[in-house]
């Protein structure tokens, strides 16, 4: 029987020699082939910032994939490949609307170029330029606030600039990158005195908007002390806890590292939307916006994290809990800077939610409309959370005041 299964194992073997000296190396390539036949009925597609060409495959048997090949300035390229199960080559980068000649080549296996085929296109105007026609560039509560609409969302940064001599020497005071469609961020800790701003759009092809140069006035502010807050507990807010741990003091304790004791707030795992806590701020003061900080974990743009809520301000709170007594200050919608899907995040979307911090204006732009009266409780709803169906997940909050309006206190909805 062992004689029989060594004999069989050398058959074996000798059918693969032969079959191997019979077919030869099927990776084989001939570096002496010519180079392939060049692609042909050539389409061009424009887009935003790019061009989509679609060829016929020659019928080559060295033909191993197309490029495209544009000089958009001197020295600088921009090359798309497409192997040879494909028909379509896309280009991107482009900074503006000229015409360009593209330059398409057959490669072969041996990687020897055809003649390239040339080709006239134009593409669409590119997102830094239909963004940049968007911006809005206005003071706020300590700083400037810049909006933006990116339709198409594409990856861009947004380059906000200050002169700090007086002779347009600019220096950047922060480079913002998105992906989403729409959003607006602040840039505080600013002098309520005018300031020359300026602010452009660059791309990952180092491609450049138009500058945008405003004198702007950043409003007066400042952060409201929190020695005197206290949990308000009225009938209909939220009371359960996760655990004892994770309690509504921890919302405002002024740390926000995340490591060791330094705990956020979260509401009983089994709880249900809408649910609300309040405030006792010990105070009456006007609200010109406050910073919630997510927690740089499982929770970050998901889960129980809060999406949406809502924020009231009372200075004679109903016993009862109803809301009769209650003025609204607004509704607020976490923003995600990168765009990505709900569970999905990038180390920009960290920074800012977990350490830079969400801001939410109560006044959005200037002049100040409706703040001469302060609150002294606040009171906050939560409607919706990124994923997760039940219980409420939130970091930390620092509020600040116009503080030449300093009245009344208030309560929180999440």
């Amino acid at each position: 029987m062992k004689n029989y299964r060594i004999l069989l194992v050398l058959i074996i073997a000798g059918f693969v020699y032969v079959g191997c000296k019979k077919e030869g190396r099927l990776d084989y390539i001939d570096p002496n082939l010519p180079a392939p036949a060049m692609v042909s009925d050539i389409k061009i597609i424009s887009s935003p910032g790019g061009l989509v060409l679609t060829y016929k495959v020659p019928n080559d048997p060295n033909f191993h994939y197309a490029k495209a090949v544009c000089e958009v300035r001197p020295g600088v390229f921009l090359e798309a490949k497409s192997s040879f199960y494909n028909d379509t080559l896309a280009l991107q980068g482009f900074g503006d609307t000229m015409s360009y000649d593209i330059k398409v080549y057959s490669v072969g296996k041996n990687e020897k170029s055809s003649e390239p085929v040339t080709v006239k296109a134009r593409p669409l105007n590119p997102p830094v330029r239909t963004v940049y026609k968007t911006l809005k560039l206005v003071p706020t509560f300590g700083g400037v606030q810049v909006a933006f609409k990116n339709p198409s969302m594409a990856n861009i940064a947004i380059v906000v600039m200050r002169d700090t001599t007086g002779l347009k020497t600019w220096s950047t005071l922060e480079t913002f990158y998105t992906g989403a469609n729409s959003g607006q961020f602040s840039i505080r800790g600013m002098e309520s005195v005018n300031q020359h701003f300026a602010i452009f759009l660059r791309d990952r092809w180092n491609n450049k908007s138009d500058t945008l140069q405003k004198e702007l006035k950043p409003i007066f502010e400042t952060k409201i002390p929190k020695n005197t807050w206290s949990v308000l507990e009225l009938p209909n807010d939220q009371k359960a806890l996760a655990t004892p741990a994770y309690n509504l003091n921890n919302l405002w304790n002024g740390t926000f590292s995340w490591e060791g004791a330094d705990l956020p707030y979260a509401s009983d795992n089994n709880s249900k939307l809408p649910q609300s806590f309040s405030i006792d701020l010990g105070m009456k003061v006007s609200f010109s916006r406050i910073v919630e900080h997510q927690v740089p974990h499982d929770h970050l743009y998901a889960g129980s994290a809060v999406k949406k809520f809502e924020l009231w301000a009372s200075n004679n709170p109903a016993a009862d809990g109803s809301w009769s007594s209650w003025d609204s200050l607004g509704t607020f919608t976490s923003f995600k800077p990168s765009g990505l899907p709900a569970g999905q995040f990038n180390d920009d979307d960290k920074n800012y939610a977990s350490f830079i911090g969400e801001d939410l204006n109560l006044i959005p732009y200037y002049p100040p409309i409706g703040i001469s009266d302060g609150k002294r409780w606040r009171h906050m709803v939560a409607a919706a959370r990124w994923s997760s169906p039940n219980w409420m997940f939130m970091g930390k909050l620092f509020p600040r005041i116009n503080d030449r309006l300093l009245l009344k206190c208030f309560t929180i909805l999440l």
